[in-house]
Parts: structure tokens; sequence; C-alpha cells
């Protein structure tokens, strides 16, 4: 049976993501597992000082985690087979490790807004996660709610076709919700096009063919913007990026930058590697 992964830090942002993850689960027949990483607080005095301590922790952690398995269990009415794991340590170092161990159809994770409304951005520990992990891992905005996913975008920039798509990740995707795939390219006065992109382009289209994708070039000087306007006007309802090994979207996913991806508040991410 396949698995979802619901990281949690029972924040707003975090719940929001458990409920989408709940309906994805029933949605695609998989179970649901929360995991909760906990860190021992630290007061930053001349003379650190343990806050709390681990066991006081982990046992709060515990009983959190288990009222929102029992919450899940109730609206479900059992329906849904739902597990719980709390540890504590680094968040994304943990998640690797659980990831390996129960090898998830995705990871989901929540995003904490500006906003919440207009616009959010991506929490520095789910930017880490997308960087890091190479499972796929859904990041869902504040407000999003989980429906059935018709159509799904894919942004990419021709390059490296071959070796940087995650073309089974992808078909799977596709075949599982029965949904529509939009390969996105975003360029302005051809700035990106090379002499090798359209050979890449029928490359992608070969290793597409048999899932039927429909392509659209977005002109637009701003790659951000140009995904975000397709989504919203042409309803997509998830976003597939491969933020690792495509040039044209790395410095959207630089924790440094202040062009971190940004999308409107119900359209989730999926982010995916090779």
């Amino acid at each position: 049976m396949k698995t979802i992964i619901i990281s949690t830090d029972f924040s707003p942002a975090a719940t929001n993501a458990l409920h989408y993850s709940v309906n994805m689960a029933l949605a695609t027949n998989a179970s649901l597992l929360l995991f909760h990483v906990y860190q021992v607080p630290v007061s930053m005095t001349e003379v650190p000082v343990v806050v709390v301590s681990a066991e006081e922790l982990k046992k709060s952690s515990e009983e959190k985690l288990q009222e929102l398995i029992k919450g899940v269990e109730h609206i479900t009415s059992g329906k849904l087979k739902v597990y719980g794991e709390t540890t504590m340590g680094d968040i994304v170092d943990e998640l690797e490790t659980l990831c390996k161990k129960i090898q998830p159809f995705a990871v989901v994770m929540g995003t904490k807004g500006t906003s919440g409304i207009e616009r959010v951005l991506f929490g520095s520990t789910t930017l880490t996660a997308i960087r890091h992990l190479t499972w796929p891992v859904i990041v869902v905005p504040s407000g999003a709610e989980f429906k059935k996913i018709k159509k799904i975008g894919f942004a990419c920039d021709f390059k490296l076709v071959m070796e940087t798509t995650p073309t089974h990740i992808i078909k799977q995707l596709v075949k599982e919700f029965d949904a529509e795939l939009h390969v996105l390219n975003v360029d302005y006065d051809h700035k990106n096009f090379k002499p090798k992109t359209p050979e890449q382009s029928l490359l992608l289209h070969t290793l597409l063919e048999e899932i039927n994708p429909t392509y659209h070039f977005i002109k637009n000087i701003d790659i951000e913007e140009g995904i975000n306007f397709f989504a919203e006007t042409n309803n997509l309802d998830l976003v597939i990026t491969i933020p690792r090994k495509h040039k044209l979207l790395e410095v959207l996913f630089r924790p440094a930058s202040t062009r971190q991806l940004v999308f409107h508040s119900h359209i989730p991410v999926m982010c995916i590697h090779e």
C-alpha cells in the first residue's frame, strides 16, 4: 500500500496540510503517517540552560500526535489507516531516514504565509526539505483544500531533459489521478532559447508521449509570475517543479533569496528530483 507522510509541527499551516493529506490519501487508497520531530529548546544565556527536558517534550509530542490520529480516524470513520511517529533531531535528517525506510508516495508539508490570503512564502524548513529530499515533496499553502486533481502543471526549462526529468514519477502521478498534464515553459524574447532547445523539447515529448501532455510557452520576464498567472487562469490543481536541477528554477529555491517560489494560496506545489 502507498504511504503519504505528513510532517507536522502542530501549527495551523501543518494542520491545513494534514487535512489536504487526509483527502489525498483517501483518493489514492494510501495510508497516512503523521511525523513530528522535536528539538530540546535551550535558553541562550551566558550558560545555556535546557528549558524543557527531552522526556517532557517526547511525552507532549506523543500526546499531541495521538490527538491528531484520533481526529483523523473520527472524520474518516476508520476508512483510512493512520500511523504516528515522533522523534528528536533535525527534521530534514529524520525525514530522510524515515523516507528511506517507508519509500513514501509523497511527503506533505505546509507553508507559513505572510498574509495567508494573497501569497505564501515557503518556510526555511520546507525549503531545506525540498532541496535535500529525493522523494516527492508536496507543499500545501495556507487555505488550500484537496479536490480531485484534474490539471497538473509541469514547469520545465528544456535543458538536460533526459538527465533531469523524473519521468516515472510524473507518469505515475498523472495516471493515478487520470489528470491532464500541462508542460509550462516561461521565457521572454527567447532569452533562454538555445540551439539544443528544439531537440530537448522533442525528447521530452517522446518521454511523456503516453500521457499526452499539452505544451504552453509563456511569455514573461519573471518565471514565478508566469507560472502563477498560468496556474491561476487555467485552474491548475497542482504544479510540479524540479528545483535542484533546472537552472531557471534553482534560483527560486535559494533560502537566502527574496525570490523564493511564491504561489497564490490555493495551489499546492510538488517538488521532485530524478
